[in-house]
């Protein structure tokens, strides 16, 4: 249908800057952070309409599973979802995007959405999109600003440029790089700033076409990507070796800074990058002194102060413009103020060594998840969840030996030679270089406590003998 927009979700942001809930496996994207959905089953919902044909998704290797469970939850089939090798920016995954949509309609207009963002009117933004795609209907490219409430200091700007035919819609002037807090001030008072949303519509031959134009060794390296690209499962991966070719370049400088066919909608739609803690103490539900609190928390005689507890009871008390996240395993503690700051954090941690950046201690898998429960010198006690049907992949260890206990559910167990069932109360012994396998035959999860013992306890002692998933 001529009137279909065709959305593509940008899936790679790390999201540095709300650690220690943020973290590189799995990033603020798949994350409840207001308590009910993830902004990616959010940014789902809102292309679910019949204006919508069903989503590409862009992401990296070790997000797909991620990915494939949130379309799973949503009830959503992905147009395509497809993995990037390598990171890359923005202007190759939706080059990558694009050139999948060319291959059925070069006409077709491509709204593009990062995952990570929130929308609190959807009303706004269905209206905000159409009138982008008839923009770019017409050879535009389209960009979303939203109308800034504060001299901000964290976002790009976009320079309102002369009002485009039909009113509401305007030229390009200028793309503006995050400013200091006194031009800030300045945009906020002059009414000729936006702030870049990082969202985008045109048609994908338009898109595709203007990349050729002024970054065509982007253009020539994703071409190459999707054309030596292979089906693996649900995914779409684009071929490794041309994929790294490609510059990592933003959007914004590959094509939008440099084409004459910019435009950008205004977004007035209660967008939000959720970029820092102070973005979602500004979105939360303060009480009367300021404070928002969420999880096992609370704040007396504070105010001002975003406090958040995932595991331990947090208090704080006598304290202003604080921002205090408790997980099991970090607490972060900063004034609200230097909010943007925490990504200089997680450098340090990383320069360090520190795995508290990588993953939480909870650690999802295609098959579930797993949550490490207590560890020391030659030990690791973890608690193992198995979604119904799904199972692990044929294995052995070079360095440990496991126990088996479940807990509740039904496991099918391979123990070399052996294959039996257990259940609540019954145990297996899983000897060092064994092949073994645990699967759930039942209907309900599988919960099972597993102690690993040996004289190396690592997740990269495990070789695959067969996997479900393709992973190696």
């Amino acid at each position: 249908m001529r009137d279909t927009i065709h959305p593509v979700i940008l899936s790679g942001g790390a999201g540095t800057r709300l650690w220690p809930l943020s973290r590189r496996l799995r990033p603020k994207q798949f994350l409840a952070l207001d308590g009910g959905r993830s902004m990616f089953a959010e940014t789902l919902s809102r292309v679910g309409g019949r204006a919508f044909t069903a989503p590409l998704v862009v992401c990296n290797d070790e997000h797909r599973f991620l990915v494939a469970e949130e379309l799973r939850q949503a009830g959503v089939s992905a147009g395509a979802v497809i993995v990037e090798p390598c990171a890359r920016n923005t202007a190759p995954a939706i080059a990558a995007a694009a050139s999948l949509v060319a291959r059925d309609n070069a006409e077709a207009v491509m709204l593009v959405l990062p995952s990570d963002h929130v929308i609190t009117d959807t009303d706004a933004f269905a209206r905000a999109a159409a009138v982008a795609a008839e923009l770019a209907r017409d050879g535009r490219l389209v960009t979303f600003g939203v109308p800034p409430t504060r001299p901000e200091t964290g976002y790009g700007y976009i320079l309102k440029g002369n009002a485009m035919a039909g009113g509401g819609v305007f030229a390009v002037d200028a793309f503006v790089e995050k400013p200091d807090i006194e031009t800030a001030a300045a945009y906020l008072a002059g009414g000729r700033h936006l702030w870049n949303a990082g969202m985008f519509a045109f048609t994908a031959q338009a898109y595709l076409n203007a990349l050729r134009q002024h970054n065509p060794a982007a253009a020539a390296a994703v071409g190459a990507a999707v054309e030596g690209g292979t089906d693996d499962l649900d995914f779409f991966r684009l071929d490794p070796k041309a994929f790294a070719e490609a510059p990592s370049i933003s959007i914004d400088y590959a094509v939008m800074e440099k084409t004459d066919r910019a435009a950008v909608v205004p977004l007035d739609a209660g967008w939000s990058d959720v970029g820092s803690w102070a973005s979602l103490w500004a979105l939360g539900q303060a009480d009367a002194a300021g404070n928002v609190v969420a999880g096992n928390a609370m704040a007396i005689d504070s105010e001002g102060t975003y406090v958040r507890s995932e595991h331990p009871l947090v208090a704080v008390l006598g304290v202003s413009d604080l921002i205090v996240v408790a997980t099991d395993d970090t607490v972060l503690v900063l004034p609200k103020s230097r909010a943007q700051e925490v990504k200089d954090v997680v450098a340090q941690l990383q320069a360090a060594g520190r795995e508290e950046t990588e993953s939480h201690t909870r650690v999802y898998r295609p098959w579930g998840h797993y949550q490490n429960l207590e560890g020391g010198d030659g030990f690791l006690v973890k608690r193992i969840v198995v979604k119904p049907g799904a199972k692990l992949s044929m294995q052995y260890h070079h360095h440990r030996a496991e126990h088996w206990v479940v807990v509740a559910g039904s496991a099918r167990v391979t123990n070399g030679d052996d294959v039996f069932d257990l259940g609540p109360n019954q145990s297996t012994y899983i000897p060092a270089g064994a092949r073994h396998r645990l699967e759930n035959p039942g209907d309900a999860s599988l919960h099972l406590i597993e102690v690993q013992s040996g004289a190396y306890i690592g997740e990269d002692d495990i070789v695959r003998l067969e996997d479900t998933y393709g992973r190696s």
